[in-house]
């Protein structure tokens, strides 16, 4: 499957650059960057639910600890 990407001035740059730097080419890197910030976003929604599950699971006892 393919996609067109289309970039303006510096963003031609920084591919060109990151590309040279890595020794890659563009399409590498704009997979890479991809990934990356999807992980990213994966953990923090992870890190969310897992923070809302416990609120829930606990909202009772840290009721009474704040009223404490």
């Amino acid at each position: 499957m393919s996609f067109t990407l289309r970039t303006d001035g510096e963003l031609e740059h920084a591919l060109d650059a990151l590309s040279a730097r890595e020794n890659s080419s563009r399409q590498a890197v704009v997979r890479r960057a991809i990934l990356a910030y999807y992980a990213a976003h994966e953990h923090d929604a992870a890190v969310h639910d897992a923070a809302e599950a416990m609120l829930e699971r606990w909202h009772d006892v840290l009721d009474r600890l704040a009223d404490a």
